[in-house]
């Protein structure tokens, strides 16, 4: 089977003769071509800036580079228009000798493979649409327009679009789906918890204005200045680190907030054993696997209401929404850790839903949908 992938992720060649990409995207690609027997990539070859890399299993992928497309500048929009050409002929090209098309979205490239598979209605494919999928959400038009394409039955045929959480009135191409960090083996190690003071807070992910991280400060400040015992630990790093730093010296939190930086999935995951909550004040979300992984640990989650997060959190029984207003909020977890007996029924109810998703679920189902 000929497997071709159409993404923005860039396929970077390395000095060791091994092709890299952004990790997380690696690491599920590398379950997908397990079913493969000739793998296509076409993506570009070249990327700015700092990304979490790691390296694709095999060896053998033909890459096919194309440019990235943006117009968030007069100049890179010339360009991107000048190149439109170019990537409709390479799709067209490559989708007329795949036997299995993958679209990896939301995305600019991802965003062009919605529109010419309109025209290979017989070929097998799948989307990944790994943003927020939620029909009610404010979103860019291109976002709005890809995920109309993609639920549409009369333009997009012979398609399973993978996404996050359940959603009312959709068509019969759209496909709940998940994803996992964790192993079968997992699930047999426990944690005992004892939920009390000095509570520990956690936030893991990027810092960036997108996720929040003030908020997140802000909260345990409140809740640590009206007299509760906590600290807030941050697993991550960004542009908002310098700005953090600031403002936990300037309101003398350095007892309370520790900035440790990006840290290995092994420090992560002993924080989470060590850890009675997770904030996460995050904008925009697909399926937060932070969150997946705290609840998988019996962490409880205080996340904002985006997403498939108040899915995940069954709407407040296997963990907190925010408001985002912060006086609201703050009373809210007051409130919340003063109700012991609730705390831990809901610490048991996230561990159990989380553990129904593995890594070894997750591969069985893939093998599923590309054979």
């Amino acid at each position: 089977m000929r497997f071709l992938v159409v993404t923005l992720a860039p396929t970077l060649l390395k000095e060791d003769g091994h092709l890299y990409s952004y990790a997380p995207y690696v690491n599920e690609m590398n379950i997908w071509f397990s079913a493969a027997d000739n793998v296509t990539i076409l993506s570009p070859n070249s990327h700015k800036g700092e990304l979490l890399l790691a390296p694709f299993t095999r060896n053998d992928i033909d890459v096919q580079a194309v440019r990235t497309i943006a117009f968030n500048s007069f100049g890179r929009s010339i360009i991107s228009l000048l190149s439109l050409p170019y990537i409709f002929l390479k799709l067209f090209k490559e989708f007329s000798k795949a036997d299995h098309i993958h679209l990896r979205c939301p995305g600019s490239i991802g965003f062009l493979g919605v529109i010419v598979q309109i025209f290979f209605p017989k070929k097998t494919k799948t989307a990944k649409y790994a943003g927020n999928w939620d029909p009610s959400a404010k979103q860019p038009i291109s976002y709005r327009l890809q995920k109309w394409l993609l639920n549409n039955t009369s333009l997009t045929k012979n398609m399973q679009v993978l996404v996050y959480g359940e959603w009312p009135n959709q068509s019969k191409n759209i496909k709940s789906f998940f994803t996992a960090t964790y192993r079968n083996s997992k699930t047999k190690e426990t944690v005992q918890r004892t939920i009390q003071e000095p509570y520990r807070f956690l936030f893991v992910g990027m810092l960036t204005i997108g996720k929040h991280p003030l908020y997140a400060v802000q909260l345990i400040e409140n809740i640590h200045r009206s007299g509760v015992k906590c600290s807030l630990d941050f697993y991550g790093d960004g542009a908002e680190r310098a700005s953090l730093d600031t403002y936990i010296k300037e309101n003398g939190m350095e007892d309370v907030v520790t900035l440790h930086g990006n840290k290995d999935a092994d420090t992560v995951e002993a924080a989470y054993k060590t850890s009675d909550f997770l904030v996460l004040p995050s904008q925009s979300e697909g399926w937060p696997k932070v969150v997946a992984e705290a609840m998988f640990w019996g962490v409880i989650t205080i996340v904002s209401k985006v997403s498939c997060v108040p899915w995940m959190l069954d709407y407040g029984k296997r963990g907190a929404l925010l408001s985002m207003e912060l006086s609201e909020d703050t009373n809210a977890l007051k409130k919340l850790i003063a109700d012991k007996s609730g705390l831990r029924e809901m610490s048991q109810e996230a561990m159990d839903w989380s553990r129904q998703y593995t890594i070894d679920d997750f591969e069985t189902e893939i093998k599923k949908i590309v054979e």
